[in-house]
């Protein structure tokens, strides 16, 4: 009874419109995944290729999927106490490993990654089932479905790390159909069958800052990555337009995801009587393709801080291009989730950069990354002023 009562005290009190704030603990497990994300984008600088592209995508969806997972868990369980936060920092050294493995993971050190990102996903499932008190019957059948997915999955990301060459981009892509399915298949398994909705309520503004939180790892590091590229240069005019070209396109990108829509899904979430799905929805899918257009506009900018003046290759229209494009149309499927309907500033920006994708090439980099920053900004400003004078209340419905 004594040790079904401390496991309880682990979980959170999710109380209704009530915020929960961030932990330090899990801002400092956080950090590891800068490290990550600037792996990310620098591998794929380096690959841009086909297959490269394919690459970097499996590994994208891979970091995304452990870090999302953890902040479900983390939603639950109480990391101010000292056994989740021991889990966390065991966490950060399985993440450092990953992101170490990142740039050969399909090539000499994909074991190691297969392992690290293996142990994360099934040990922090474990803990979590461990941590739940008995009396608390759809938690724990929860923890069991969840752990039995990630368990198959595992097999087949080992198997991908023992492999070579292109059956190890099959078995991971096997692992990941598991993963990314699984949610929307309720975690079915023999015998305990679905899910229920209800079982998957979160504290719905935690949820949503952590999620703001990764979109802000991500800006970081672009703006980082930026900084740095350009202190190594020559600073000439056009490097330096490029600099801030770049800059004010980051600085968009946070204006169009935080100035309303961030504020507006975090008090939607937390005043929902169906957290659980829109948390699956808005904050674990739709996410994705926010952070990975703020990731490949990092590569656009350091392709043009490097190389601004000329006619732009195919890597740099598709970074500089691709990388709003993606974040754009992210933004307009997530605040859909929240608002109910599409937002007409970011459905014009989406049409304005597959316009300029025609002629792309005609343009220098500088010139086409200095088209996608106004693209973005008028974006920002339109949404600002269309939705300046509706109260944040309408806006979170």
């Amino acid at each position: 009874m004594a040790a079904d009562n401390s496991r309880g005290a682990m979980f959170r009190v999710i109380v209704p419109n009530q915020h929960s704030r961030v932990t330090y603990a899990e801002l400092f497990f956080d950090l590891v995944f800068v490290f990550a994300v600037t792996q990310i984008s620098h591998t794929l600088l380096h690959h841009f290729t086909p297959l490269g592209a394919v690459h970097v995508t499996v590994l994208f969806l891979a970091v995304w999927w452990v870090w999302v997972y953890t902040a479900w868990v983390t939603n639950w369980l109480n990391p101010e106490l000292t056994p989740v936060r021991i889990l966390l920092f065991l966490m950060m050294l399985g993440g450092l490993v990953l992101s170490t493995t990142i740039p050969t993971a399909f090539e000499g050190r994909g074991l190691w990654f297969a392992i690290a990102y293996a142990t994360m996903q099934v040990g922090r499932t474990a803990f979590w089932l461990f941590a739940t008190p008995t009396h608390r019957i759809l938690v724990r059948r929860n923890a069991i479905r969840i752990l039995a997915w990630l368990s198959v999955s595992a097999i087949f990301w080992i198997l991908g790390g023992l492999a070579h060459d292109e059956a190890r981009l099959w078995f991971w892509i096997v692992a990941l159909a598991i993963e990314y399915v699984s949610p929307a298949a309720r975690f079915w398994v023999p015998k305990l069958g679905f899910s229920s909705i209800e079982a998957w309520a979160v504290e719905g503004g935690h949820m949503a800052e952590r999620c703001s939180l990764f979109v802000i790892i991500a800006l970081g590091e672009a703006v980082i990555v930026n900084g740095a590229t350009f202190a190594e240069l020559t600073w000439t005019a056009d490097n330096l337009l490029a600099f801030v070209s770049a800059l004010v396109g980051s600085i968009a990108m946070w204006w169009i995801y935080f100035h309303k829509g961030a504020e507006a899904g975090s008090e939607w979430i937390s005043k929902s009587t169906e957290s659980g799905r829109l948390a699956r929805l808005a904050y674990t899918y739709l996410h994705m393709p926010i952070v990975a257009g703020i990731i490949l506009t990092a590569v656009s900018d350091e392709l043009v801080l490097k190389h601004p003046t000329g006619h732009s290759d195919i890597r740099t229209i598709l970074s500089t291009i691709g990388g709003p494009l993606v974040f754009l149309v992210g933004t307009i499927l997530f605040k859909h989730a929240i608002r109910g309907f599409l937002q007409l500033s970011h459905g014009v920006g989406i049409i304005a950069l597959l316009g300029l994708a025609w002629f792309g090439g005609e343009l220098s980099p500088l010139w086409l990354s200095v088209a996608t920053t106004v693209i973005l900004i008028v974006v920002a400003v339109w949404e600002s002023m269309s939705l300046g004078s509706k109260p944040e209340e309408a806006e979170a419905h």
